[in-house]
């Protein structure tokens, strides 16, 4: 550094990264760009998250991960990870310039349809979880094809795919080809949790519709019966972690379940042939009356159904829990501590649910310019 001037040595920039990835000893060309890709300033950060984080990567990193990227060179002493991770580049602004009406046009169509039935409330939120525990938040479970997650028998009893093809129609009227299939179930399932009485979180947009969307995957979506164990894992291979499980699971204190998920628990635990000792003995007999057949209908939430609150988590420790996995987030050491802090502090829950739903729209999104499409109609992948 002279006369204030910074000066790099590309030679030994270059020379360097090649000891970096053990490539020293590879045979030099004199064209290291191969003929069929292209630099352009479109591929230069724009959003201000993508500039403050570039602003804080050396011309070092970066020029490592441009031979990474060119030539999918590995390297055994120090593998290189993407510059931006996918959810960093969604924003809230998202559509402010493109399609400036579209959290308007979901929101209104949302309240529309809840007015008129409250049950699509956690309807929507369910099939949002569904959507992004299956290949991430890319509305592949809107997908309505032979052998697609929406025809597997567990999304039998999935709703509000009526109220998301309406909101994607006046979008499509109003921002052609703009607004993904991804972003109106995401937040719709804000919306929802709004009118049910839970709080309000900010949406960041930009993920793109998935083109697959296979039955197969449908069930390693959690049905009810899993242990915390099994809950984690799934958690975890998604990002999240055992603070979001147990606050997730809230929104359990809304919605119905139908009785084919807790027929085992009430008269044949474990293959005993007996009930699940953990329930209460007036909740069992409640539960024998009501669960006469697999598809009966029973509430979440037996003492407030329909109302967003902590309500579920004060069942959990009244031994009162639906299902055999949210009464278990309770009696296990690892959950229970969550479940009793969230049963006597709805504040906290609440702030708390708002930070775990942006987690969960942002799980496996799909943002980069060659991944995904935006769909014209949600029920289909675009025709070319």
């Amino acid at each position: 550094m002279s006369a204030r001037k910074l000066w790099l040595s590309q030679k030994s920039c270059v020379e360097n990264m090649l000891d970096k990835f053990d490539k020293s000893n590879s045979k030099t060309v004199s064209t290291p760009l191969v003929n069929h890709f292209n630099l352009s300033l479109d591929q230069c950060p724009e959003k201000e998250a993508e500039v403050v984080y570039m602003s804080k990567v050396s011309y070092a990193s970066l020029f490592g991960c441009l031979i990474t990227n060119i030539y999918g060179v590995s390297s055994p002493k120090k593998s290189v990870k993407p510059l931006l991770p996918a959810e960093a580049l969604l924003s809230i602004s998202h559509y402010h310039s493109t399609c400036p009406d579209a959290e308007g046009v979901i929101s209104q169509k949302v309240a529309a349809w809840v007015n008129k039935d409250p049950t699509l409330a956690p309807a929507i939120i369910r099939l949002h979880f569904h959507d992004c525990a299956v290949r991430g938040c890319d509305a592949s479970v809107l997908l309505n094809h032979k052998g697609s997650e929406r025809t597997a028998f567990e999304s039998r009893t999935l709703r509000g795919f009526g109220m998301i093809d309406e909101i994607k129609t006046e979008l499509e009227k109003r921002c052609p080809r703009t607004v993904s299939c991804a972003d109106i179930l995401t937040a719709a399932a804000r919306d929802a949790t709004i009118l049910a009485g839970g709080p309000f979180w900010e949406v960041p947009f930009g993920r793109k519709d998935g083109k697959i969307s296979l039955t197969k995957e449908a069930n390693l979506v959690p049905q009810g019966h899993e242990n915390i164990t099994g809950l984690l894992a799934f958690f975890q291979e998604r990002g999240l972690d055992m603070l979001d499980l147990v606050t997730l699971s809230g929104s359990h204190t809304i919605g119905r379940s139908t009785c084919y998920s807790i027929m085992n628990r009430i008269y044949n635990f474990n293959g005993t042939g007996k009930p699940d000792p953990s329930l209460s003995v007036y909740y069992l007999k409640l539960l024998r009356k009501r669960c006469k057949k697999d598809l009966d209908l029973v509430h979440l939430d037996v003492i407030t159904p329909r109302t967003f609150d902590t309500t579920y988590y004060k069942n959990l420790v009244r031994k009162v829990g639906l299902l055999s996995t949210d009464q278990l987030l309770f009696s296990d050491a690892r959950t229970g501590p969550f479940v009793e802090a969230f049963a006597t502090q709805p504040f906290l829950f609440d702030s708390q649910f708002s930070v775990s739903m942006v987690k969960l729209g942002n799980v496996q999104v799909l943002t980069r310019p060659n991944e995904g499409e935006i769909r014209v109609n949600c029920n289909y992948v675009n025709h070319v």
